[in-house]
């Protein structure tokens, strides 16, 4: 598929490719303060993590978007990095799949970055962006402006997370400006927090996905057996925003992180609304069949967006991690 069909492939009812109508929503809960939110361990993460799951459950490419920009805004406090300026909307891209990569080197004039990064969710909508990159004394974090980078189209032909705007991007020797020490960006409590929070977004999706059960179980005869699947998306629904509950509960508690607890929460909330998410997404399908996916465009786009979404979980791998952790440290069933 080229860019310009998968752009023609979600429009808003104006005619704006659907990364075009999100980036007007995401300019504008920047500009009005609607992510302008408490950092995490700040004793108000129930609150931060609450308005994450507002934005996904209206739109999870906004989401998307909205929760990179408030993890940007807390790791440049934490880290002490440049204070972003009023209106400027940011990115946090950091993945490192396999494939081309990003490399930094430091010259007389100051760090320069070279080639390309993956999975840049904004790429034409930040107008900065915290990036790592990998030097010579490890991996790095930086802030860039994105004015001279170059989005190189086409690389999202996916229907999923399409108003994310995420594509790969072009490096070609961009001066940037480093943010901590090397290895910092994961070394940081705040990395385990903002893993939890994620998690957050992903209830939000699900959370719209089972309100299309419950409004079609209010306004008519379903039957027993979308009934059952509608109780059984009740305790799902409950199971996650109590995790994430006690996971914000626990961070407040414990911001810096000094009882190395982090990591094991981190993997054990984003599991569990995982689950439930994909508990949700299976049984809304069964009780309502295709007429919804085939003509509810919303919420055949949140089915879509959700399922993508989703896979930013690691399945098993993350599993195995909480496991090893488990048997190396113990638990309390």
């Amino acid at each position: 598929m080229t860019h310009a069909s998968a752009e023609q492939s979600f429009q808003d009812p104006a005619g704006l490719p659907g990364w075009q109508r999100t980036a007007r929503a995401f300019a504008v809960a920047v500009e009005s303060g609607r992510l302008d939110l408490p950092f995490p361990g700040s004793g108000k993460t129930r609150e931060r993590w609450a308005a994450f799951a507002d934005l996904a459950e209206e739109d999870l490419s906004l989401a998307r978007l909205g929760e990179g920009h408030a993890d940007a805004v807390a790791i440049l406090a934490e880290l002490n990095g440049p204070r972003p300026r009023a209106g400027s909307r940011w990115g946090v891209w950091a993945a490192n799949p396999p494939g081309p990569s990003l490399e930094a080197t430091r010259g007389e004039a100051g760090w320069r970055l070279r080639g390309t990064k993956q999975y840049c969710s904004g790429a034409r909508t930040c107008t900065h962006a915290l990036v790592t990159a990998t030097a010579a004394d490890g991996m790095r974090l930086f802030a860039v402006t994105t004015e001279a980078l170059t989005p190189r189209l086409g690389t999202w032909p996916a229907t999923g997370m399409a108003g994310s705007d995420t594509l790969d991007v072009s490096f070609a020797d961009i001066l940037a400006e480093p943010v901590g020490r090397p290895g910092g960006y994961v070394d940081r409590p705040g990395f385990t927090h903002g893993g939890s929070g994620v998690a957050a977004c992903w209830y939000g999706g699900a959370r719209a996905v089972g309100r299309r059960l419950l409004s079609a179980a209010v306004k008519r005869d379903v039957g027993p057996h979308a009934l059952a699947h509608l109780g059984a998306v009740d305790i799902s629904l409950r199971a996650a925003r109590t995790a994430l509950d006690q996971a914000a509960g626990e961070i407040d508690t414990d911001p810096d992180d000094l009882r190395n607890t982090g990591r094991g929460r981190a993997l054990r909330v984003r599991a569990l609304v995982e689950s439930a998410a994909t508990e949700v997404l299976g049984r809304v399908g069964r009780a309502l069949g295709a007429g919804p996916l085939c003509h509810d465009e919303a919420h055949a786009r949140m089915v879509a967006d959700l399922t993508v979404y989703l896979r930013q979980h690691h399945a098993e791998r993350d599993l195995a991690e909480l496991g090893a952790l488990v048997a190396e440290r113990g638990t309390s069933w």
